[in-house]
């Protein structure tokens, strides 16, 4: 067999929990077009002059609550996915990761790859549901740089895999370690985007008129809102939890024309229905950071004591999980060629 080259691309993370390196990650990653879609100039006094030096200080106190002595979660875990992945995956495969922001880069790994003669290389963004926010930009920078060697290889991405039978299985099987009977409600907490991210994937219509909410079609596959719902969709249906008993829900908005219902707003308004108990599940995320371990481990919990529950249980997310490394090597050697 040929040898082929695996790249995993995750978000990314600042160097440290500084101010300064939070400031430089913010930079990059919000300066991203994909990520605001806005016009140039726009975007620029947006970013570097309202957003950043604004936000960068608070981050950084937040960055270094998940800080531990190897680093930031989401390099750790992505690093030892890739470890478990290239032993699984064996001799004939080369398996690297990288960071849409900050490092390892793209443009540095990719460069790996290249002296390494490889002829065939598979681009996995790990984010189960396409959003141009996220693959778009992984798929777009890797492209902007491999357009420019001289001998391109045969180049394969897999943009989403949100429907990929062991990915749902790897949360399913996360969910075990706790008795759902004894919770009031199920969250899918899901990270939010704003909503003309998803009505830019339909040509002539919005996503509001596509029922994303009950299903996939060939007109709203790629609709980030419909692949979320049809994520926990499959994800409850293995845990035998009936549609009644969950809740949809996004986080981690900026403004009010995101996604909705919005995840602190559903914890507030079942903590004042009474629920005392909540599981929350967030499969837009493979591997635990800023956003599961403080955003809903932390900030949700404190949400919901304040409006009279008691337990917020975040379901981990999949890391290197056995099965989860199982996915990615059924994804992989699919696509080798």
């Amino acid at each position: 067999m040929k040898k082929t080259g695996v790249l995993l691309v995750n978000l990314g993370t600042p160097k440290s929990p500084k101010t300064k390196d939070v400031r430089s990650y913010l930079f990059q990653f919000l300066n991203d077009k994909r990520v605001i879609d806005l016009p140039w100039i726009l975007r620029k006094i947006l970013v570097n002059l309202i957003i950043v030096p604004f936000r960068a200080p608070k981050s950084a106190k937040i960055y270094k609550e998940v800080w531990t002595d190897k680093g930031s979660p989401i390099i750790y875990h992505t690093k030892s996915l890739t470890q478990k992945l290239q032993k699984t995956l064996g001799e004939n495969y080369y398996v690297d990761y990288a960071m849409r922001y900050k490092d390892p880069s793209i443009k540095k790994t990719l460069e790996k790859l290249r002296q390494k003669k490889i002829n065939q290389i598979i681009i996995v963004p790990l984010f189960p549901q396409f959003a141009s926010a996220t693959n778009g930009s992984v798929i777009e920078e890797v492209m902007k740089h491999i357009q420019k060697w001289w001998v391109i290889p045969e180049i394969s991405f897999i943009s989403q895999f949100y429907n990929e039978k062991l990915f749902l299985d790897a949360f399913a099987e996360k969910a075990k370690d706790y008795n759902i009977k004894d919770y009031d409600e199920i969250i899918f907490s899901f990270h939010g985007l704003p909503e003309r991210h998803v009505d830019k994937v339909y040509e002539n219509s919005l996503c509001r008129d596509n029922n994303c909410e009950n299903g996939i079609t060939e007109l709203n596959k790629f609709c980030y809102k419909a692949t979320c719902y049809e994520t926990a969709k499959q994800i409850a249906k293995r845990l035998k939890i009936k549609k009644s008993e969950y809740i949809v829900a996004f986080q981690s908005r900026l403004d009010n024309k995101w996604l909705k219902p919005f995840s602190d707003e559903v914890i507030k308004k079942q903590a004042k229905k009474g629920s005392k108990k909540i599981l929350c599940f967030s499969p837009s995320f493979v591997a635990d950071c800023l956003e599961t371990i403080i955003e809903i481990g932390d900030e949700y919990q404190e949400i919901f004591e304040e409006y009279g529950g008691e337990d917020v249980q975040l379901v981990e997310s999949l890391n290197d999980s056995d099965t989860w490394v199982k996915c990615l090597k059924k994804m992989v050697v699919e696509r080798t060629v």
